[in-house]
């Protein structure tokens, strides 16, 4: 699948199987609902009306089904009927699997002609964008000089059912094209995507909105008191960094920051990873990618607040400079911490960047990402990113923004008076690890990180833990990108994400003016 040139159009055009391949795929109830005249014209002749019919017929899905119409040129997809509460609507990770396995792989040019409901058209599109990874090093790749064109084409049935308008079209492809940069990072190994690579994708983003990054680097992150990233990577050749990518529009109202978790590879430091745990450690720069692709997303849609994006970058890595268990580091937030582990490294550079976003860029919401812990698909599954947050507003809001979205989030628990003692020291203000690893991992690690910010921290703090739903089995799935695009929604002057966001879609027309309005907060 990599190789491949996407676009999302309002029409793909006619043409037959046998030279334009398609894929046409939905609900069955909502595939049932087509009229024959919307997709003969991609079928004749090869597909009769009574072949597609009968075809319909055939499908039974348990979750999904498919049938072939013609050949290996036509195939129909059903998704699954219905889904339970923690799942989107939209089915969004069975139709990336179905556009994977059913999709006809003959031809340059292919169609992939989904049918839904409009409110779960951003889904969608982004599920789609998930079957197509970029990075490959096969050597048949680097022979095949011209790309595969796969036009994606939406029907819509229910209510507001009408064809898609240029300005959602432009927020699909956008939405898209974030979803497969960060997939595209996170599968590049670290011998192409190093802490300097890293850093060039960040300047080319800036340069493509005209925006130039902030980057500290090196000593100077020792000089300026950022000592989890500057510890963390230290040891490695090529050094850590703290960059930020910032939009700051004249009409803002508030200001948040994303931050999110860079390491490039993880060996784990000198409590040193397994030879079967170390392998895919390239994806622990997952969380940075997402906001990486998102905060290119949303710019380009209109985002009317201000808008940093932090990445804290390095790489865990061991050498005689490496960070040793019983070293203390003091943080961006002035405390002290006690390494117990140095495989516990991305809680330490995400603390630096949350205090960073408060103290010098005076953030009103920040929310972290990152791939922080083997625990996290433990406590939420391969799925659902878990968060956890001081807002109960929030915890609701990220589940809601995880269903429109197709990124699926579900809450850890939030409970910092029964769960911090685990990071007791006796030396410093706190460990870096938990004593005991069968009490609530994954919130433990979170709660670490809210703690330099301060429990009683005033503004709204998300953390978000995307270790497992960031692959696929070897596969990058871009996954973030699209949950933080419907999370933030409201504050994008685009419709489409405005109809996701959890914080303002269903409201009244005199709710839509004032959230409009010069007061305007998401808050």
């Amino acid at each position: 699948m990599a190789n491949v040139a996407l676009e999302f159009k309002a029409s793909a055009g006619d043409s037959e199987p046998q030279n334009r391949p398609i894929l046409i795929i939905g609900q069955l109830g909502n595939l049932q609902q087509l009229n024959w005249t919307q997709v003969k014209g991609k079928l004749q002749p090869a597909v009769t009306k009574e072949v597609w019919q009968s075809a319909l017929g055939l499908l039974k899905p348990n979750p999904t089904d498919s049938c072939p119409l013609y050949l290996g040129h036509a195939v129909v997809a059903s998704l699954p009927a219905r889904v339970s509460r923690h799942n989107s609507p939209s089915a969004a990770h069975f139709l990336s699997r179905l556009v994977r396995t059913c999709l006809p792989t003959a031809g340059n040019t292919r169609c992939i002609l989904v049918v839904c409901e409009r409110s779960d058209v951003f889904a969608s599109a982004c599920a789609v964008s998930r079957a197509f990874p970029v990075f490959t090093r096969r050597s048949s790749s680097s022979r095949r000089a011209e790309k595969k064109q796969v036009t994606v084409e939406f029907i819509t049935v229910g209510n507001n059912n009408g064809p898609l308008d240029s300005s959602t079209l432009k927020c699909l492809n956008n939405a898209a094209d974030g979803v497969r940069l960060a997939a595209r990072i996170v599968d590049t190994p670290c011998s192409e995507m190093n802490t300097d690579h890293f850093l060039e994708e960040i300047r080319a983003v800036g340069q493509e909105l005209g925006i130039t990054p902030t980057i500290i680097r090196g000593e100077e992150l020792k000089q300026k008191g950022f000592g989890g990233i500057y510890g963390v990577g230290k040891a490695a050749e090529h050094p850590p960094a703290l960059a930020v990518l910032s939009h700051t529009p004249s009409a803002a109202t508030q200001t948040i920051a994303w931050v999110g978790k860079g390491i490039v590879y993880d060996t784990g430091g000198l409590s040193i990873k397994g030879k079967t745990t170390m392998p895919g450690m390239k994806r622990d720069c997952g969380g940075a990618a997402a906001i990486l692709g998102a905060f290119k997303a949303a710019v380009k849609q209109g985002f009317k607040d201000n808008l940093h994006a932090v990445f804290c970058l390095a790489e865990n890595a061991v050498g005689p400079t490496a960070t040793r268990p019983d070293d203390i580091h003091t943080l961006y937030s002035g405390k002290t911490v006690e390494i117990n582990n140095t495989d516990a490294e991305g809680r330490l550079v995400l603390s630096d960047g949350v205090v960073y976003a408060s103290k010098d860029l005076t953030a009103d919401i920040i929310l972290d990402m990152a791939t922080l812990t083997g625990a996290q698909g433990i406590s939420t599954g391969k799925y659902h990113a878990a968060v956890m947050t001081n807002s109960e507003k929030w915890e609701a809001a990220c589940v809601r923004a995880g269903r429109s979205s197709g990124d699926l989030a579900h809450p850890l628990v939030y409970c910092p008076e029964l769960h911090f003692s685990e990071f007791t020291s006796a030396v410093a203000d706190m460990k870096n690890s938990v004593a005991d690893r069968e009490n609530a991992q994954s919130s433990c690690a979170g709660l670490f990180i809210g703690s330099h910010l301060g429990f009683d921290w005033p503004g709204v703090w998300v953390h978000v833990d995307i270790a497992s739903p960031v692959h696929a089995g070897e596969r990058a799935t871009g996954f973030g990108v699209a949950l933080l695009l419907a999370l933030f929604g409201q504050a994008s002057e685009d419709p489409v994400l405005n109809l996701v966001s959890p914080l303002g879609g269903g409201t009244s027309a005199s709710d839509q003016m004032e959230r409009d309005c010069k007061r305007r907060r998401l808050v």
